[in-house]
Formats: structure tokens, C-alpha cells, sequence
């Protein structure tokens, strides 16, 4: 494990966010509330209380902010960048046993509307990763086609493609098969 369990999880959930977007999944993610709410219960949030569209705006909001880090095009960007998403919120660190987790941080108020949880606790895990010297995990896929982001959480920090049955396995094939034709000639 690189980073704690509660720092991976929310960077598992920039990930999943970001990709829900029309550049990572060629159509808006998160059309509505019940959208919204489907990924929460997905993502695990705690402390979720009704969902509304303004809900869902905020979130389309802080997705756009997230991408902007992982675009970004070099480390000072970054931070910038983590500076404002962490600054526009109230953070107020605090320990949580919820769920049946072991104790771990959270950086949002209790209580706090949905986007201020997303913005400190993610926000806090992408400034953690940058405190770490490890930007260079937050990556795009290289898969020509594909836009979608990863944490690339391997030791020897080897992944490249978003999702291994998809976008790897298509360009190991095309590989593959350029091999072929090149040993048929």
C-alpha cells in the first residue's frame, strides 16, 4: 500500500468521477439525482443526505476541477490547482470508525453539503499524493482512444491503460497482430 486506505479510497473516487464525464465517457455522466445517488452508494460515501439537482451541478463541478489536476502540466499547476479545491472548503479534519472502517481522517464538517465532502477528503488525497512526490500516478489511459484517468497504485508503477480487459486488451491485440503482419512480410 502507498497511501492509507482512506487516501486510496477517495482517490478511487476522483477517478470514478472524472470518468463519468463526456471526455472520459463520450457522454455527461450524472444526468440526475439518482445518478448522483447511485454513485455515492457505489463510492461508499458516508453522511449522505438527500440528493438534489443543484447536488448533482456541484459534483459536474468539482469533476471539471479534479480533470483539471490530473491535465495539469507540471507539478506548481497541480498544486494550484489542489490549493483551490481545498481552500474553497471547510475543512474541519476529524477521526471516523462509520461502516465498520477502522479509524481513519475525514476532512469535510460534519454535515457539510455533498460537493464540500468530495472537495476536502479527495482534495486531501490528491495533496497527499503531491506531498509525496508521487504526481506522476495521476495519469490519462494510453490507449489512443481513451481519455479516461487512473491512479496508478503498482509498485513499479507500471500501468498504463485505464481498465486491463478493456483498453489493454485491445492494444495488446493490436500489438499482437502488427507482430503478425510484420513476421508475415
Amino acid at each position: 500500500m502507498i497511501f492509507t486506505h482512506d487516501t486510496e479510497h477517495a482517490l478511487a473516487v476522483v477517478v470514478d468521477l472524472i470518468n463519468t464525464g463526456p471526455a472520459a465517457a463520450g457522454v455527461e455522466g450524472l444526468a440526475g439525482p439518482e445518478e448522483l445517488r447511485a454513485f455515492l452508494v457505489r463510492r461508499r460515501f458516508s453522511d449522505v443526505r438527500e440528493v438534489t439537482g443543484r447536488d448533482v451541478a456541484e459534483f459536474r463541478e468539482q469533476r471539471d476541477r479534479f480533470r483539471a489536476v490530473f491535465d495539469a502540466p507540471d507539478e506548481l499547476s497541480a498544486v494550484r490547482l489542489i490549493n483551490e479545491i481545498i481552500g474553497a472548503v471547510r475543512a474541519t479534519p476529524h477521526l471516523s470508525d462509520h461502516d465498520g472502517y477502522d479509524w481513519h481522517v475525514h476532512f469535510f464538517a460534519p454535515g457539510a453539503p455533498l460537493a464540500e465532502h468530495l472537495a476536502a477528503d479527495c482534495g486531501m488525497a490528491l495533496a497527499y499524493v503531491v506531498s509525496a512526490g508521487e504526481l506522476d500516478r495521476l495519469r490519462t489511459c494510453e490507449a489512443p482512444d481513451c481519455s479516461r484517468v487512473l491512479v496508478d497504485l503498482s509498485r513499479n508503477r507500471c500501468r498504463r491503460y485505464c481498465d486491463s480487459r478493456t483498453c489493454g486488451n485491445r492494444m495488446h491485440v493490436a500489438a499482437y497482430r502488427a507482430r503478425q503482419r510484420e513476421a508475415a512480410h
